[in-house]
């Protein structure tokens, strides 16, 4: 079968769900035609995605969270402000979408949490039948869970999954553990995925912190952390290309350029984990047995932090507390079960683009 792949391309988890299942794909035999990729302005592809993918890649223009004025959060207003503003932007993004999808030959799209997707499927008559696949979509499952009073805005981003996924004849929705189908809201869910480096990396404990931050303003957290505990070694990965590859505060405080090998690398090797809680270093972290600090910085990474801790892999805080993270690692137990349940995801999931069509 031919696929072709639609990304959002804010963050890597989504890149790098794509890249992988596109290799799953590929040992099956089957083809993966073209990757669409949504296009930030404030946003690289990183290197690992454009290197470890074999099809063809077009970015197009796309809806992106505006940061907030300490780069920590996105900053609501400015989103809905910039996205409004720039909106004659997205309809040639569309019209592209609908025109590579026809002249591909593809048998089956599958959509990576894209909001341009959904719409393109509401504005256009697409004979091509697309699956939608991210975490997002556990959320809507009828037995998730989710004290709803406790997040207020978990409405909105249940409301902005289903826009991603209009037209969708079904949802993947990964998830940290197995439950079943919800055939009411046609979600299916899956594994997490997980690549092959890190399904053969084997895990060490050093005496290190391992962190990772989409925005660059949590940086004063640990910062601040680490002047108090300066005996303690960070090793910390972020997005400010403008810092160099390394930029080496002292001798216990380092902060990487996201690099893929380098930051998967330093996790297998590491005492612990702290990051924004984006759920597929999240599961990275799980399934190499580190006890995982989270901090999240919009809703959809509160509801994912809600899940990860209930599963027992770690703990939520409103800010880069690392001492929380070291008493909860004093008592941390690894969770075996998830691993067999991300072990599986090649089957279960290349089975159900399968039976698409």
């Amino acid at each position: 079968m031919r696929y072709i792949f639609i990304v959002q391309g804010e963050g890597r988890g989504h890149l790098t769900q794509a890249m992988t299942l596109e290799g799953l794909l590929r040992e099956r035999g089957h083809e993966v035609v073209k990757i669409l990729v949504g296009k930030s302005p404030s946003r690289k592809l990183p290197a690992f995605f454009l290197q470890g993918v074999k099809a063809d890649v077009l970015q197009f223009e796309s809806m992106n969270f505006m940061p907030s004025a300490d780069n920590r959060k996105p900053n609501m207003v400015s989103t809905v402000l910039f996205n409004s503003f720039n909106m004659h932007k997205y309809y040639p993004s569309m019209q592209m979408i609908r025109d590579e999808i026809r002249s591909s030959g593809a048998d089956v799209v599958v959509n990576f949490y894209e909001l341009l997707a959904g719409m393109t499927y509401f504005f256009y008559e697409m004979d091509t039948p697309m699956v939608s696949i991210g975490h997002q979509y556990l959320f809507l499952h009828r037995d998730f869970g989710l004290p709803r009073h406790k997040y207020p805005g978990s409405m909105a981003l249940d409301f902005f999954s289903k826009l991603t996924s209009v037209g969708s004849v079904k949802h993947l929705a990964l998830s940290f553990r197995e439950m079943p189908p919800d055939y009411e809201h046609n979600i299916i869910v899956v594994p997490p995925l997980l690549r092959r480096e890190v399904l053969e990396l084997a895990p060490s404990e050093g005496d290190y912190i391992h962190g990772y931050m989409l925005n660059s303003g949590f940086s004063k957290d640990v910062r601040e952390w680490h002047s108090m505990h300066p005996q303690v070694p960070l090793r910390f990965f972020w997005d400010n290309w403008e810092a160099g590859k390394i930029h080496k505060v002292d001798d216990t405080l380092s902060f990487y350029l996201i690099d893929d090998k380098e930051f998967l690398h330093q996790m297998a090797g590491c005492r612990a984990y702290a990051s924004t809680a984006g759920f597929e270093s999240v599961c990275e972290a799980m399934y190499l047995g580190k006890p995982i600090l989270m901090v999240p910085s919009h809703i959809e990474q509160e509801i994912n932090a809600f899940d990860a801790v209930r599963s027992g892999a770690g703990v939520s805080c409103d800010r880069f507390d690392l001492s929380r993270l070291l008493d909860f690692a004093e008592t941390f137990k690894a969770d075996d079960s998830f691993r067999s349940w991300a072990a599986s995801a090649s089957d279960v999931i290349v089975r159900e683009l399968e039976n698409v069509i």
